[in-house]
């Protein structure tokens, strides 16, 4: 017969045989020694005892006491307990009363079963105490762990031999004081928290499991932290600015301590390993990421089958993960690109398994019969354009491919979602497309124009929602900076006064997928990107927080196409609210369906032409806001 393992929980016979004991002890103390046993005759002390003790052991049995780790137990495992022993001493006294006990005993019995569950409880705490504070450095851990060795037979002193590193909880809330509790009942932890670093003055000057808790404003705290061997400060305050957050980092940091933060959920396994990790650049420097998808959103997109174009890229990929979440019925990622593509693919597929369909088609957007093929095959209900050419200074160079991919791409999308019946149509638009001043800013108004005149001539619902830069997408300055700051430096920005409008990943591609569940029919989405950063005072920062010394900045000139202040909408516009407070709605008026022909039209010739330089005045004739970089930055 085949190896198996079985379902059936385990029970700790030990545990049942110390109840057994504590229960026999508290019958003596409580019903002969406290009561006057003379009084009411050993032989009866000893039958409720008896009976006593089947009724409860029972109760316990039933409810699985035996069963749970004790070791890790919590207040779940408590009440449990309690709750067990009121219905073994409910069902013991009806059975009783019927032989007619008397009052005097039915207290006497009640004050018996009370002490013993005490004592019951008390039994586990110490144990949970014990194997939580068991330190072979003190003599007092050192008492701990015997008692461990002795009662529970488990030997702790391979585990103690890891050298810990010793930390200090920079904030004494729930998600710290969760962490501590999660790292204190876990011996194979490396970290060891010593102490809490709180601002609030009713919590500084008492204990929280038995750690002091210091005010963080205290001017001798790195003098208390160096006492105890502090090597890592940890900060788990969850609701946080990034001016706080930077200097809380920075003040820890130039006392010589590690900093680092956690984010992970409270687990109660026993091989759980909390997640300490360092800070990131972006997460310093920036605005908390918030989440912004609900159940309405989620309900849109479940059992929905959905097309992604450019799923490989930053945004797309980003896209798919956060669908992958929604439990729809398959995602199509296609793509160009094969490795980015096969990369997101793997990612999604070794997370969820079999849960939903997921596919990969590797084609061009500018090629109609591979896209023709894909739509035949899949038939999407929901279709995302998120494919382009993006990067701004190389589209300058590269006008023709800009359109023909941007433009034509975004098109050939628009008719195969008409052509076989998908339900809606999104597009990821770029707030380049405001008063653009280069060529891939105004191929993406053009997309903008595209869709707004197919939602009122088309059988799709179609939407566009425009957002600024992406935190850590490909071609952004962040990784750059990085990587000059890593080689030492100098670090290169075009202007000094340039400012932008930045976004993490999650937070742009959840909103990209909330404003497309709550468009109707032709609506241009404006996302609300916060303050606009300085990319001066961006490199200034990103220098300092990563340590760097000596690093010099370099002003390289305005590259072709650039503009120094981004736009999120065009001003003379009006934006209407959305029930999402992030996102707005920008009236525009959308072209007829023989205007945008037209348009195409003089696209199409000019680049026939293999003329960047005739491609180019053509866009500046049909996106009439495309404008030149010195009418907008005042040269």
């Amino acid at each position: 017969m085949a190896n198996h393992i079985s379902s059936r929980p385990t029970l700790r016979w030990k545990l049942v045989f110390y109840d057994v004991l504590v229960l026999v002890a508290t019958s003596v103390i409580i019903l002969y020694l406290l009561s006057g046993g003379s009084s009411l005759g050993i032989e009866k002390i000893a039958l409720h005892t008896v009976i006593y003790a089947v009724f409860v052991i029972s109760f316990r049995l039933l409810f699985r006491i035996y069963s749970l780790v004790w070791r890790y137990g919590g207040i779940q495992g408590y009440l449990r307990l309690m709750f067990a022993d009121f219905f073994a001493f409910i069902v013991y006294f009806a059975f009783v009363k019927v032989a007619g006990m008397s009052e005097m005993l039915q207290i006497r019995m009640l004050a018996f079963a009370l002490a013993d569950l005490v004592f019951a409880l008390g039994v586990r705490m110490i144990y949970r105490y014990a194997y939580k504070y068991g330190n072979p450095d003190t003599a007092y851990g050192r008492f701990l762990m015997f008692i461990i060795r002795t009662f529970a037979h488990l030997d702790m002193n391979h585990s103690k031999a890891v050298k810990r590193v010793k930390i200090a909880i920079l904030g004494a809330g729930h998600v710290g004081v969760s962490l501590a509790s999660e790292l204190l009942g876990n011996v194979e932890s490396m970290y060891e928290p010593v102490c809490f670093i709180d601002v609030s003055t009713k919590k500084t000057g008492r204990e929280i499991m038995g750690l002091p808790v210091y005010l963080e404003t205290d001017s001798t705290i790195q003098s208390l932290l160096v006492d105890l061997n502090v090597q890592q400060v940890v900060i788990t305050i969850r609701y946080i600015s990034s001016e706080k957050k930077m200097a809380l980092y920075e003040r820890y940091k130039s006392m010589g301590f590690s900093v680092k933060t956690y984010d992970a959920p409270v687990l109660a396994a026993a091989d759980a390993k909390p997640l300490l990790r360092p800070f990131s650049v972006e997460e310093l420097l920036f605005r908390r990421q918030q989440t912004v998808v609900d159940d309405n959103v989620k309900a849109y997109y479940k059992d929905k089958v959905i097309l992604i174009t450019g799923g490989g890229g930053s945004i797309g990929s980003e896209i798919c993960r956060q669908l992958a979440t929604m439990s729809p019925k398959q995602i199509i990622i296609l793509d160009v690109y094969e490795n980015g593509a096969y990369n997101v693919q793997q990612e999604i597929r070794f997370k969820y398994k079999n849960a939903f369909s997921l596919n990969v088609e590797i084609c061009s957007i500018t090629n109609i019969k591979a896209l023709e093929r894909v739509f035949e095959a899949y038939h999407p209900q929901i279709v995302i354009n998120a494919a382009a050419h993006k990067h701004v200074p190389l589209m300058e160079h590269n006008c023709i491919e800009a359109i023909e991919n941007n433009v034509f791409g975004c098109k050939n999308v628009i008719d195969c979602c008409e052509k076989y019946g998908a339900e809606r149509f999104m597009m990821v638009s770029t707030d380049k497309a405001v008063n653009p001043t280069n060529v891939m800013g105004a191929t993406k108004r053009m997309c903008e124009m595209l869709v707004q005149s197919a939602s009122v001539d088309g059988q799709v619902k179609y939407s566009s929602t425009r957002f600024g830069n992406v935190l850590g997408s490909a071609g952004s300055v962040i990784p750059l900076f990085k990587k000059q700051i890593a080689a030492g430096g100098p670090v290169t920005i075009t202007d000094k006064r340039i400012t932008r409008y930045f976004m993490t990943i999650p937070e742009a591609s959840q909103l990209v997928l909330v404003s497309g569940a709550m468009a109707k029919n032709g609506d241009l989405f404006v996302l609300d990107m916060g303050q606009p950063v300085k990319i001066l005072d961006l490199a200034q920062n990103m220098i300092r927080v990563m340590g760097a010394k000596d690093i010099e900045i370099i002003e390289t000139g305005l590259r072709p196409g650039e503009k120094l202040y981004e736009e999120l909408l065009i001003k003379t516009e009006k934006l209407t609210e959305t029930e999402n407070e992030k996102i707005f709605i920008e009236e525009d008026e959308p072209l007829s369906k023989e205007e945008i022909e037209n348009r195409l039209s003089i696209l199409c010739n000019a680049c026939k032409s293999d003329d960047d330089e005739k491609a180019r005045a053509a866009l500046h004739k049909v996106v009439p806001s495309f404008v030149r970089p010195e009418d907008i930055n005042g040269k």
